[in-house]
């Protein structure tokens, strides 16, 4: 496995690439699970304008989501892709749980410690454990190291952690990468997060990746 010491040296590659990235719009927790749910396996616009639309109607509260009507949540969960009802029945759960059990402010959860604020974290719809340290992490509460999964490809296909039969296997060997260097903070790990999320939407693939177009190709085992 390669050494993590080498991934800051890396992560500059892909900034000049790149660019800096912009952070995505949600800021409290529960704009972060509300994030998560209004949309499903859309394009960040089409996730955005949903976003948007439920600011807009609810100003991201639990009591405003509870007040809206379901038709009215029905329309900005069309926004978002397919399900709509599914997602709309999440979205009043989620507001439920935040207005019954923890009186309207998920931040709370925030100050927990780590374990157990993950642990709570992952009590609404959408969120596993990469939903929660992505959360804890992007809150600026615990510098703690998160991927999704464009961002963990790309390090097990740079040769920094091996793909295990099991999604979370394999997630928590990618985040390990990162633990070294939480002493860098908060802004450190986001713009890690961020920048190899950005390199596995649009160069590191899934299916088809664009190694031509990698700056990164020379040092990586596995491009073509």
């Amino acid at each position: 496995m390669r050494d993590p010491s080498a991934l800051p040296a890396l992560l500059n590659q892909l900034e000049e690439q790149h660019g800096v990235q912009r952070r995505l719009p949600p800021r409290t927790a529960l704009d972060w699970i509300l994030w998560e749910n209004v949309a499903y396996l859309v394009s960040d616009k089409r996730r955005k304008a949903a976003f948007a639309a439920l600011q807009q109607k609810t100003k991201l509260s639990a009591e405003g989501i509870l007040a809206l009507s379901r038709e009215d949540l029905l329309a900005i969960a069309q926004l978002g892709g397919m399900h709509p009802a599914n997602r709309v029945a999440k979205l009043l759960k989620i507001a439920a749980t935040v207005q019954d059990e923890l009186d309207g402010d998920l931040d709370s959860v925030l100050e927990l410690p780590h374990a157990k604020a993950r642990r709570e974290l992952k009590r609404f719809p959408g969120i596993g454990d990469p939903g929660a340290d992505k959360i804890l992490l992007f809150t600026s509460t615990h510098a703690v190291p998160a991927l999704d999964s464009n961002g963990l490809r790309v390090l097990v296909r740079l040769g920094f952690a091996r793909e295990a039969k099991s999604y979370s296997t394999t997630y928590r060997a990618a985040t390990a990468v990162l633990a070294p260097h939480v002493e860098r903070g908060c802004p450190w790990l986001m713009r890690a997060h961020d920048l190899l999320r950005k390199h596995g939407q649009q160069v590191c693939k899934n299916n088809e990746p664009y190694c031509d177009a990698c700056p990164l190709a020379d040092v990586c085992p596995s491009a073509s």
